[in-house]
């Protein structure tokens, strides 16, 4: 028997025992079944038909302005139109480069009723990065805002950028204004409904990864609509329920606020209150006056809640699934119990996922009593949402008993197709239908998930995923580079922060002004910390010793001082 059939073997053995501990751990409260509510795996159908059943219905709220159902499928109608207007066609890919506003939801929508491929892109970029991203994602027309298009048209000449327009966040509340394109946009023919495939490209959203510049995932829509219903689940509901109101201040360009802020409230009919960033008291104020019932928020933000100094616990009475992400500050037993006695509900950790998956892999709910999820090994992750196999292997890709550690691996209906051009890291991401997360965990006796530590290349910066290789390319770019290495330091503030180790080929070159450089070059997220040295530590078969940069990025101070 060959290694790779031993090894299908071992696995399908594995899957059936883990299934089975699962089963009889599964909590009463999460339905294990579901049907899609239009009764297809499609984004656009679900838009189509909730137009059709709740027409009147709030889909998006913002700062006081409601869309409708039937206006959210009138205006991506007419956005799909003006994307034929500008030779957009099937498999044509449109980029939206904007921070969290209604226009996002509805070009993408736009996007898809035409059969192109929606590219949501980082307002955040700065040039090199936002270049990148146009160039590989083939970008032809795109939707940004009036105050990026300096940026955008500096980049312009070098991408296929053959259309740009641009929508100021405000336009649906007060009306277009001066540089805004959308009222062309909204007077556009709104475009014939045709057939949505469910299953060809409907999506680039990017990733990081553990070498060069950020990869393409592709997703289809039937990645996005079991993503959503499964997320749906997880909170204990079933789909279509019209009273659930979510709250969303996630960025929707990144692919949890896509999936928490667009896709799981529009497979649902439901509304979700959109913000464009975190305050706690405007979120309070939102949240007693919308009567919202799902939020997703970190750790610290929950606590900038309880904070407050005028806080009412009654203008909090309407959550009821309140999940919390632990990436600077864990969630533990006090933090609950906290929340619980003041505002009634439960906090929960999310859910394991990445951009590859589409994120919302795990779910925790009914496995909060006596704080059972909170008295293990971090992070308790839960139960794969149906549908979604997890194991645990070792180096060599086989099964690993029951507690022990090793590589996540991931198997469900919503991982990506594959890497955009990019057939090697595909072959080694994706084998045999299952993703090798690079991630270390382990399953318990429940068969629930653990997630010990992130890929080790990683660095999480306020939940932002950043891999020192995009950030050494990006920095490389600066001709006083000669040699470059990144690594991550503990900060309490962010999780963690990037500091590069440069061994510089100017003399003249000092790190404040390399720093004023990579604030000028990267996304703020990414700018790193600058230590000048004279040499990397190399082992002796040429490889930089990271282990020993980890220990003196460990002792410096913000601004890179010992």
């Amino acid at each position: 028997m060959s290694h790779s059939i031993a090894t299908a073997a071992n696995l399908a053995a594995a899957v059936d025992e883990i299934r089975s501990r699962q089963l009889a751990n599964w909590p009463a409260e999460v339905p294990r079944t579901f049907a899609y509510p239009a009764g297809e795996a499609s984004i656009v159908d679900h838009l189509r038909y909730w137009a059709a059943e709740r027409p009147d219905a709030v889909a998006i709220s913002f700062y006081g302005r409601d869309v409708t159902y039937a206006e959210y499928d009138e205006l991506s109608d007419r956005f799909a139109g003006w994307l034929a207007a500008q030779g957009i066609g099937a498999g044509d890919r449109v980029g939206v480069h904007l921070a969290n506003c209604p226009q996002f939801p509805i070009a993408m929508l736009g996007i898809l009723k035409a059969g192109a491929v929606h590219v949501p892109v980082n307002p955040l970029f700065k040039a090199f990065e936002l270049e990148h991203e146009l160039v590989d994602a083939q970008v032809q027309v795109l939707l940004t805002s009036p105050d990026q298009l300096e940026l955008v048209e500096s980049v312009r000449p070098r991408t296929p950028l053959r259309r740009v327009a641009a929508t100021a966040l405000d336009d649906l509340r007060s009306g277009p204004g001066a540089g805004s394109d959308w009222a062309e946009i909204i007077e556009a023919p709104r475009a014939e409904p045709v057939p949505s495939d469910p299953d060809v490209l409907a999506a680039l959203n990017y990733t990081g990864g553990t070498t060069g510049m950020p990869k393409g995932c592709e997703h289809t829509q039937r990645h996005m609509a079991y993503t959503a219903a499964t997320a749906t689940l997880a909170g204990g509901a079933d789909l279509g329920e019209p009273d659930c109101v979510s709250m969303n201040f996630l960025p929707v360009f990144w692919i949890a606020g896509e999936d928490f802020g667009i896709l799981k409230p529009l497979v649902n009919g439901q509304r979700v209150v959109l913000l464009t960033r975190w305050d706690a008291a405007v979120v309070v104020d939102q949240i007693a006056e919308y009567g919202v019932t799902d939020l997703v928020a970190t750790v610290d933000s929950y606590l900038e809640i309880l904070d407050l100094p005028d806080l009412k616990p009654s203008a909090l009475g309407s959550l009821t699934s309140t999940l919390a992400v632990s990436f600077v500050t864990r969630l533990d037993p006090g933090i609950r119990a906290r929340w619980r006695e003041v505002v009634g509900s439960t906090l929960r950790e999310a859910s394991y996922g990445m951009t590859e998956t589409h994120t919302a892999d795990t779910f925790t709910l009914g496995f909060q009593d006596s704080d059972r999820d909170l008295l293990t090994d971090p992070v308790f992750c839960g139960l794969p949402v149906p549908g979604t196999d997890v194991l645990i292997v070792d180096a060599d890709g086989m099964p690993v008993p029951i507690g022990d550690t090793g590589e996540i691996i991931l198997r469900s209906p919503s991982i990506l197709t594959r890497y955009l051009d990019n057939l090697q890291a595909t072959d080694d991401a994706i084998r045999d239908g299952w993703l090798h997360t690079g991630d270390v965990g382990r399953l318990d006796e429940w068969g629930a998930l653990h997630y010990l530590a992130r890929t080790k290349e990683m660095i999480k910066i306020n939940g932002m995923s950043v891999f020192p290789s995009e950030v050494e390319a990006l920095m490389r770019r600066h001709d006083g580079i000669e040699a470059i290495s990144v690594v991550p330091r503990p900060d309490p503030d962010r999780g963690q922060v990037p500091v590069a180790f440069v061994v510089a080929s100017d003399d003249g070159l000092d790190a404040a002004a390399l720093t004023a450089w990579a604030r000028e070059n990267l996304a703020t997220y990414k700018v790193p910390e600058v230590i000048l040295v004279d040499a990397l530590p190399m082992t002796a078969t040429g490889k930089i010793r990271k282990g020993d940069l980890l220990a003196r990025a460990a002792e410096t101070t913000p601004g890179g001082a010992r």
